[in-house]
């Protein structure tokens, strides 16, 4: 079967932590000055908007940076971390409910060579396995927040991958302490194998 760009309605769910687990073996794709690269996704976090204490848009905070969250689902929400870290996240569901997926890590499958470059690597192994290393490696910035997920420079294929339920290791999101009781949520979902 050949790989298929995935239409902007399948982020339209209302489910986010049920799409943030089906997201795995997905292939995130970016085409940024002319040059394609690809990952396997391997790791996601799932934010559940308006009830959900680590989400940027708990209770339903509208600022410049979350605006995108608001959008319909099928965008890019990127923002900066720590002031340095571009985190790619895939907003979901109906336009007004700011929910997202942040992707947290990928397995590269094309463009090695110049992810290898944007990382200053000389090894794929790991290479983007953290939120601010995929977005680098993929050359997403907050300046590409609020692209399409289908356009020319950001889109996901569907390559028809199974992820066996029993690779797929659910637990608490990292990094977000500030959260209270919601930093125990079994929002995160890793591939293992």
């Amino acid at each position: 079967m050949a790989n298929v760009i995935i239409p902007l309605t399948y982020y339209q769910q209302d489910d986010v932590v049920a799409l943030a687990k089906d997201l795995l073996g997905k292939v995130v794709c970016s085409n940024i000055d002319g040059v394609i690269t690809k990952g396997i996704i391997r790791e996601t976090e799932a934010y559940n908007g308006v009830v959900d204490k680590a989400c940027h848009a708990y209770q339903g905070k509208r600022t410049k940076r979350t605006e995108t969250m608001f959008h319909q689902g099928g965008v890019a929400y990127v923002y900066l971390c720590y002031g340095i870290h571009h985190l790619f996240n895939i907003v979901t569901g109906k336009e007004g409910t700011p929910t997202a997926i942040l992707i947290r890590a990928i397995e590269p499958i094309e463009g090695i060579p110049t992810i290898l470059d944007r990382r200053n690597k000389k090894d794929v192994k790991k290479i983007a396995s953290g939120p601010g290393t995929l977005s680098q490696a993929l050359g997403i910035l907050t300046q590409h927040s609020g692209t399409p997920l289908n356009s020319q420079l950001i889109w996901l294929e569907d390559h028809s991958i199974e992820v066996p339920e029993a690779e797929i290791e659910i637990g608490p999101r990292i990094g977000i302490d500030y959260a209270e009781e919601d930093v125990l949520l079994p929002y995160r979902f890793i591939w293992n194998r």
